[in-house]
Parts: C-alpha cells; sequence; structure tokens
C-alpha cells in the first residue's frame, strides 16, 4: 500500500459526508491507475447521502471522471501510460452470458454494484489500515484511483476532461437511453420528464436522432429553458399541466415517454402519455425497493411497453468514444452540459448545486 495520503470524499454510515485522507495501493493484475482530473456530481451519488440507497461500509463517492493513465499492473493490453480515458462505472466481466451476446450493461458478473473491485477487494485504505470502498468500483471523489482495465476506456487526448467525466454515467445514460434502449427513429415523437443532467443528455439525444416533436417536463422554468435551447420543441410545467392528457389531446399520444427523475408516482402516469404501440422508458434510479401501479388492460389492449433503462442500454467501449467523436465533430453540444466547476474540498457545495436542480452538472477537480 502506497504510504502517500491523499484527500478523499468519503460517504460513511452513521456519520455522514466528509473529507478523509486515503492511500492507495498499485495496480495489480488486469488493472490501471488513474490520476483523476475531473469528477462530476450525480443523482446517484446523492442516493447515497441521502440514504436511499443504503450502505453498511465507508465508500469513497464518485462514479464519472475522466484522467490519464499513470501506470499498468501485469496483463494489462489495451492501455499505457499517457493514454487519456473516462472511467465507465459498469465495468463489465466480459464473460459472462449477456457480455458475450453484447449486453455489458446487463453484465452478471461484474462487482461494480457491490462497490468492489473484480476480485472483491478495495483498492483504498485509510491512515489506520481499515478499509475504504470505491462506489461502483471507482470511488472518483479523489486525485488517484485503481480500477479495472475493464472501467477505463481510451478516448481522443483533445477531449475536455469535463466533457469525459460527465460521458461516464449521465450523457452516455441519457443518449443511449434514446438511442439503444428506445430505439428511437427520425420523426418520431417524445416526452421527457425531469430535465436535470440526465434528462437534458435524453433530449440531446432526441435532437441527434431527429425527433419531433419533442416535449420537455419539468417544474423549474430555468430548467426548462435550458431544455429549450437542448433540442425541446415545447415545454410544460409539470405541476400546471396534465402531462398525459395534454399529449393525447395536442399529439394524439407520443411515441416515447421518457421519466428521468426516479418518481413512481410519475412513472405510473407514462403509459397514459403513450400513442398505441409507444414505449415508456425508464431513466431515473429510484429508491430500492420502490414499486409501481400501471393499468394492466390499457397496456396489453394498446400495446404499450415499458422499457428499464441501465447506463443507456450502452456497452462503454463502443458507446463512450462514440459520442466523444460526436462532440468533437460538433454534433453534440455537451459543453452546455457544464454549470459551475469546483476543487474537490467543495464536494458538499457541489451535492448542494445538485439539489438546487438547475439542470446542469458540476464538475470537481481534485
Amino acid at each position: 500500500m502506497s504510504s502517500q495520503l491523499s484527500p478523499a470524499v468519503v460517504f460513511e454510515p452513521g456519520s455522514g459526508l466528509r473529507t478523509r485522507e486515503v492511500a492507495l495501493r498499485p495496480a495489480g493484475p488486469g488493472e490501471v491507475e488513474i490520476d483523476v482530473r475531473a469528477a462530476g456530481v450525480c443523482h446517484s451519488d446523492l442516493h447515497i447521502v441521502t440514504g436511499d440507497w443504503p450502505t453498511d461500509r465507508p465508500l469513497v463517492l464518485g462514479h464519472e471522471a475522466a484522467g490519464v493513465v499513470t501506470g499498468t499492473g501485469p496483463g494489462v493490453t489495451a492501455l499505457s501510460p499517457g493514454d487519456h480515458v473516462v472511467l465507465s462505472w459498469f465495468a463489465p466481466c466480459r464473460r459472462c452470458r449477456k457480455c458475450v451476446a453484447g449486453q455489458a450493461w446487463l453484465c452478471t458478473g461484474t462487482k461494480a454494484v457491490a462497490n468492489t473491485l473484480p476480485d472483491g477487494s478495495t483498492p483504498f485504505s485509510d491512515a489506520r489500515g481499515e478499509p475504504v470502498w470505491p462506489y461502483l468500483g471507482l470511488g472518483a471523489f479523489t486525485d488517484r484511483l485503481v480500477v479495472p482495465e475493464t472501467a477505463a476506456v481510451k478516448v481522443p487526448a483533445e477531449l475536455p476532461f469535463g466533457i469525459g467525466a460527465l460521458l461516464g454515467c449521465s450523457i452516455t445514460t441519457g443518449v443511449g437511453a434514446v438511442m439503444n434502449t428506445a430505439g428511437v427513429r427520425p420523426g418520431e415523437s417524445a416526452v421527457v420528464v425531469g430535465t436535470g443532467g440526465v434528462g437534458l443528455s435524453v433530449v440531446m439525444g432526441l435532437r441527434l436522432v431527429g425527433a419531433d416533436p419533442v416535449v420537455a417536463v419539468d417544474l423549474s422554468p430555468e430548467r426548462l429553458a435550458v431544455a429549450r435551447r437542448f433540442g425541446a420543441t415545447h415545454t410544460l410545467d409539470g405541476a400546471e399541466t396534465d402531462v398525459a392528457a395534454w399529449c393525447q389531446e395536442h399529439l394524439g399520444g407520443v411515441d416515447h415517454a421518457f421519466e428521468a427523475i426516479g418518481s413512481p408516482r410519475v412513472i405510473e402516469t407514462l403509459p397514459a402519455m403513450l400513442a398505441p404501440g409507444g414505449a415508456a422508458v425508464l431513466v431515473g434510479m429510484a429508491a430500492t425497493g420502490a414499486t409501481g401501479s400501471f393499468n394492466l388492460f390499457d397496456l396489453a389492449d394498446q400495446g404499450k411497453r415499458i422499457l428499464g433503462c441501465n447506463y443507456g442500454s450502452s456497452v462503454g467501449e463502443i458507446d463512450i468514444p462514440k459520442l466523444a467523436r460526436l462532440h468533437l465533430a460538433g454534433r453534440l453540444p455537451l459543453d452546455d452540459l457544464i454549470g459551475k466547476v469546483r476543487p474537490l474540498t467543495e464536494a458538499a457545495e457541489a451535492f448542494d448545486d445538485l439539489r438546487a436542480n438547475t439542470g446542469v452538472r458540476t464538475i470537481l477537480e481534485p
């Protein structure tokens, strides 16, 4: 274990969010060491802080980040020191049936969701030598980390680190929900409920594929204004408008309804927004154990579908470089998704930014 201690933003059960000094061991077989240059602050981190997703161990938070490879362990062949990478939180095992079928987002062998490296270990320890665990297998709210090779995706060196950080989760999830999960085609209609970072990425993806009309729904006039800039053709205040009735009256229902909040109450309203044969796409992550109810006759009679969406049904090694190239080519204006850039020491304020529901993302820099 390295004797060098670095500050890290850690959530501890019972005491909450704090900054702690952690040590990092060297990269082992199949692992790479990363110098973190930027990390995004996502609602999945906030779910840990609020207790929506309980944890029984201390976690270094942060799961969307970008940086530079500084070292590789034995057996690593795809990456070399100096490579610029985006960190993909859902590191696939590459061996299970779903991975072999090209559905890495459904990997059954990953240990990322258990907040460990693939062998069940952690690369972090505190000043006393006690283990501290990497959230979603990354733990990016620090300046250095060790991850499996499958969690680091090489991208062009000219890609800004802040953009790369958001490609690690929110953008890939939102655009992937459109292109991969729903398979939206040009001219199809859509409604997006919730225009935070992921919801705005959904709107951006809909514009990219030529969907029309695109209806954005939120409670914040400021976020709705941002959604129009990102490609929404209509905006609705969800507190003042019966969205399902509006969709049926004005559009005859929509082809796709995306929910980017994770609210069971809102999710239950999606099928009523749909045209016959339409699809409701659950992009937002609900609290553990949350349930909902639907009109089952309507689903069957009208051929409506409800689609779960994990990580935008994306394969990180394929989709992240693709989205990076689209941004560099001017097809995805991802710079507009970045709001404030804060130092790592202002992580608590970054979570306040997230709670403020501005729609754009805060970036932390070590």
